[in-house]
């Protein structure tokens, strides 16, 4: 197997969750400074600024997996690059809160639609003894941009005074144009190549560079799936009873991931952290800590996904939130001490990274048959993004010092703890484990249990 050639493509097509992770996060340092520049309510802030990429994300995740099938893997990934570079410049260079949102809005349809493609192609061109930390690499490259994008946010804090959050917004298309470059070097999908196009021959030529040594044989096994698949001469929609398990699964690993609080602590931290008085500055250098705790511990969840499974992981995950979330809660109602809750608060960012961080787009992307990944791949980001939308929007309503409805947020943390306990049931009684199967027997075994 020609492992450097396969790493080299699966870090590249990553690279989508670099700038992902940096243009989600990146929000949290222009929050205060937008809000001050516009004089904008607490629920025009949560929509139009906060959560308007988000909902851009939704689109991209919704419809993201239309053009995934009919133009295929590589130019998607392509085009995703063009559309960061887009957004970052018009971020920049707004003059008034609406241009601001639109252009965020933009970036928000890469960032969703990236979260269909990458995992999906990445998933399509590795092996089962692979797939699961290559496609985790994706995760990895998401926290990496976070924590790029809170140092970034950090060190360009009073360099342009009043307009420092453009710089921190506009600095996102350096990245964004090396990736599209990049892009240009990988390979379509083997995959996609013959389940779309019958391209056996080319499909042939990029598996032999893979590593891949009986080729007939692999493009043999992924026929017949397609063919179990098309069992009644034409493919189920996703749609159906014929997929209800699976469709269960995806919604459920991500139902839970936004409902863990991840992205409300993540677009938040400054403000969370500034309410247990940390100064503006304190609360970017310990948003930086977060970011730098998520990072290490994906390094943990890559290194055991394919070791130890993806259910151990969100199992380990699980508890983890829930002790956290507690006493998170726990500390901001009794008013504890500012060092105290962030320990808990890196705690809860290590169990998430670990857990649902490395599994979710693990998960989604090789429970799905080859025919409809890319449309399964859209559905599960796509739950996953109308909870985050959800979420980002209706936190400045409760946050909001003047008008919020929570002066103390401990009664979210609570919330979110609750859910957690819920997580941890479903993945005792529900989740499947799913490492070290190839893409087409995990297919035939969902296949069977809807039966």
């Amino acid at each position: 197997m020609n492992k450097n050639k396969l790493f080299q493509w699966s870090v590249t097509a990553s690279l989508a969750g670099f700038i992902f992770g940096f243009d989600t996060v990146v929000i949290s340092g222009a929050n205060l400074p937008v809000k001050e520049l516009w004089h904008t309510t607490p629920l025009f802030h949560g929509f139009f600024i906060m959560s308007m990429a988000l909902w851009g994300t939704l689109i991209g995740s919704v419809f993201g997996g239309i053009p995934t099938e009919i133009f295929g893997r590589k130019k998607v990934l392509f085009w995703v690059g063009i559309v960061f570079a887009i957004s970052a410049f018009g971020s920049a260079f707004a003059q008034d809160p609406y241009s601001f949102s639109f252009f965020r809005f933009i970036g928000g349809i890469g960032i969703g639609v990236s979260s269909v493609v990458a995992p999906t192609y990445i998933s399509e061109i590795s092996t089962p003894a692979t797939r699961g930390r290559f496609v985790a690499m994706y995760q990895f490259n998401i926290v990496f941009g976070i924590l790029i994008a809170f140092l970034s946010n950090y060190f360009l804090q009073g360099m342009g005074g009043v307009n420092d959050w453009r710089w921190m917004l506009g600095v996102l298309a350096i990245p964004a144009l090396i990736y599209t470059v990049l892009v240009m070097g990988l390979p379509e999908s083997p995959r996609w190549l013959i389940t779309k196009k019958g391209d056996n021959t080319k499909a042939k030529n990029i598996l032999l560079q893979i590593g891949v040594s009986d080729t007939d044989t692999e493009i043999t096994s992924i026929i017949n799936s397609n063919k179990r698949e098309e069992s009644d001469g034409k493919s189920a929609p996703l749609f159906s009873s014929k997929h209800k398990v699976i469709l269960s699964l995806a919604f459920f690993v991500a139902f839970f991931n936004q409902f863990s609080g991840i992205n409300f602590i993540l677009y938040y931290a400054p403000e969370i952290l500034s309410r247990i008085g940390l100064g503006a500055k304190d609360s970017l250098l310990n948003a930086i800590a977060i970011g730098g705790t998520n990072l290490l511990f994906t390094f943990v969840g890559l290194y055991f996904i394919d070791r130890v499974g993806r259910k151990k992981l969100l199992l380990i995950g699980s508890i983890g939130y829930i002790i956290s979330l507690i006493m998170v809660a726990w500390c901001f109602y009794t008013a504890a001490s500012p060092t105290l809750l962030m320990s808990f608060l890196l705690i809860f960012i290590a169990s998430h990274a670990v857990g649902q961080g490395a599994v979710i787009w693990v998960f989604i992307s090789e429970i799905f048959p080859n025919k409809i990944r890319a449309a399964g791949q859209s559905f599960g980001a796509s739950v996953h993004w109308i909870f985050a939308a959800l979420i980002t929007l209706v936190t400045p309503v409760f946050l909001d010092e003047k008008n919020g409805l929570l002066k103390n947020p401990w009664s979210i943390f609570a919330f979110f703890a609750g859910m957690m306990i819920l997580q941890l049931i479903w993945v005792l009684t529900k989740m499947p484990e799913t490492k070290g199967i190839s893409l087409e027997a995990l297919e035939a075994k969902f296949l069977n249990e809807n039966k």
